[in-house]
């Protein structure tokens, strides 16, 4: 199994972690806050579920902190939110194309990696959120549905 692959799932998922987080609080929208909250909450969840994987198969701990293509696009974030004007609409876009580039990479190793059993399921449940909140939200409308 690699742990390497499996690792830079967890540190994007930390890095998705904070992005959420940071999202919520510039949010205007009540709505648009606890679906950024949620989707923080939600990756902490898979952040927990991973490191326990990973240390299960005694893999060296990953890096905590994220990674640095998720640095450069938390900046990217909080940028984009000065420059509009902590505009809702433009977090949520940016936020999708995050998801978008996740699940690729979760594809990907689903793909392309040997995995145990037990990885290769919660990989695959993690994926499979993903999938569904990216086919479900697409516009702030559709977050006023849910939250």
């Amino acid at each position: 199994e690699n742990g390497q692959k499996v690792e830079g799932i967890l540190e994007k998922s930390i890095d998705a972690e904070k992005g959420f987080e940071t999202a919520a609080e510039n949010s205007k929208s009540i709505s648009l806050k606890n679906y950024f909250l949620e989707k923080s909450r939600q990756r902490g969840s898979f952040i927990a579920e991973l490191k326990i994987e990973l240390y299960k198969r005694d893999f060296t701990e990953a890096h905590s902190s994220g990674s640095l293509t998720g640095d450069v696009h938390r900046v990217w974030m909080d940028i984009k939110s000065a420059l509009t004007g902590d505009n809702d609409e433009a977090m949520l876009e940016e936020s999708i194309r995050g998801e978008k580039i996740a699940f690729k990479e979760f594809e990907q190793v689903l793909e392309t990696e040997y995995l145990s059993l037990e990885m290769r399921n919660l990989l695959s449940k993690q994926y499979s959120i993903i999938k569904n909140d990216l086919e479900t939200i697409k516009t702030i409308e559709d977050i006023q549905k849910y939250f």
